[in-house]
């Protein structure tokens, strides 16, 4: 079983800057793809924002927030980082990380992922 809390939400200003992390557990931890997903207030989808490949690290970012966020993984940690620079006011939501232990053929959908947080609030004041 595995399971992921995450970390590192908060208050930020516009274009400020703000740290996610993901903790995962489960042993031995392993996965194909590891992703953050955003769900913006009053919505009912989560949309993904960026994904990393465990084992190669290869990264796939969101048009909205490619040149501003960085996914990173480590793997000695079994830990997911998002680090969101020149933040926006559209990018206030719950921030969820998941993972993708079963082969599937996309990573940009949420049903396409097998493990959820639990989520972390991040709000950008303009």
């Amino acid at each position: 079983q595995v399971q992921l809390v995450e970390s590192g939400g908060g208050l930020a200003q516009d274009g400020g800057s703000l740290r996610l992390l993901c903790a995962a557990s489960g042993r031995p931890f392993s996965a194909n793809v590891m992703a953050w997903f955003r769900q913006a207030p009053g919505g009912k989808q989560r949309d993904s924002v960026a994904a990393i490949t465990w084992s190669g690290g290869s990264t796939y970012y969101s048009t909205s927030v490619k040149g501003r966020f960085t996914i990173s993984r480590d793997k000695d940690k079994n830990t997911v980082y998002l680090e969101m620079n020149k933040l926006k006011p559209e990018d206030t939501g719950v921030y969820y990380c998941a993972a993708q232990t079963k082969l599937r053929p996309g990573i940009d959908r949420d049903t396409e992922y097998d493990y959820w947080g639990q989520g972390t609030q991040v709000t950008v004041s303009s």
